[in-house]
């Protein structure tokens, strides 16, 4: 099987046309026509349902669209690691993150790391949560690093997926001094998405911990907590902020905690099966806290 074949394929099923998909493909439409016809027979089931116009997919090739993109997907992914990986093959560490944790703890952790181990050619992802998750359990990345409070589910397999606490924050309700005036007024609510995690873990802690009176006003739907921090700097609000992200401007006096923080461990999630030697020397170092 030639992954050209599975190339052409997702073409197709993209643009739903065979003379189109050849032309994009820069190929003629028979040669292309029989890549298709050569990677049906080496599934064993049609895909392409050429009785309707336009060409469409059929309940099998439906199926199969989602496994040729996963496949083009860790082939790449696979083929950019060798790649990118130095002359002298020093050893690939890659760790999905939350972007609050890739810019407050990610950096010393990795320096930490590299006392223990030597060093390592590092490979970040950046993202939100599930998305991180995604990256982990695809195979994609060794490591994910994640908040985690008792009102959450990770949704990962115990059996599956093991972890190890790494480090502490919290989660903290904020307001820029130049709007604070007391607990009995009512302030606006800078929220996250219901779905995000920072959304989840703001309404459990809010029903709790929230010393003032807020209403919603704004919603931040990238689930980011930098965001969030401007807006609350800007005297647009309350947020709730990972603490690590305004300790500094907390103690300056340039924010005002409005409630009780919420603590927080930083996980490091690895896939059980999932190793290599650098990885089993990080995941040794790690005592969990």
């Amino acid at each position: 099987m030639d992954i050209k074949w599975l190339e052409d394929f997702l073409v197709l099923a993209r643009l739903q046309s065979f003379s189109k998909a050849a032309e994009e493909r820069n190929v003629t439409q028979s040669a292309f026509s029989r890549r298709i016809q050569a990677l049906e027979l080496w599934v064993g089931v049609a895909l392409i349902d050429r009785t309707r116009y336009p060409a469409s997919l059929t309940a099998e090739g439906m199926l199969f669209r989602e496994t040729a993109k996963d496949t083009i997907r860790l082939l790449n992914t696979g083929k950019n690691n060798l790649q990118r990986q130095p002359d002298d093959r020093m050893p690939t560490v890659s760790v999905a993150a939350l972007h609050t944790i890739a810019i407050t703890f990610f950096p010393l952790w990795l320096q930490k790391i590299e006392d223990e181990v030597g060093q390592v050619f590092s490979r970040l992802l950046s993202d939100d949560f599930y998305n991180c998750i995604s990256a982990l359990s695809e195979g994609e990345y060794d490591f994910l690093l994640c908040f985690y409070n008792e009102s959450m589910e990770i949704p990962l397999d115990d059996n599956a997926y093991s972890y190890k606490i790494v480090g502490f924050d919290s989660f903290v309700p904020v307001i820029s001094r130049t709007i604070y005036k007391d607990n009995d007024t009512v302030y606006p609510l800078l929220s996250y998405s219901e779905n995000s995690l920072l959304g989840q873990l703001s309404h459990s802690a809010q029903s709790r911990t929230l010393h003032v009176l807020t209403e919603e006003r704004h919603l931040n739907e990238s689930a980011m907590a930098e965001a969030l921090k401007h807006m609350v700097f800007a005297g647009h609000g309350v947020a709730w902020l990972p603490k690590s992200l305004v300790s500094k401007e907390l103690q300056d006096g340039q924010i005002v905690a409005v409630g009780e923080d919420l603590p927080l461990e930083i996980r490091l999630y690895r896939k059980v099966g999932r190793r290599s030697a650098v990885t089993e020397k990080i995941w040794r170092s790690q005592s969990s806290r």
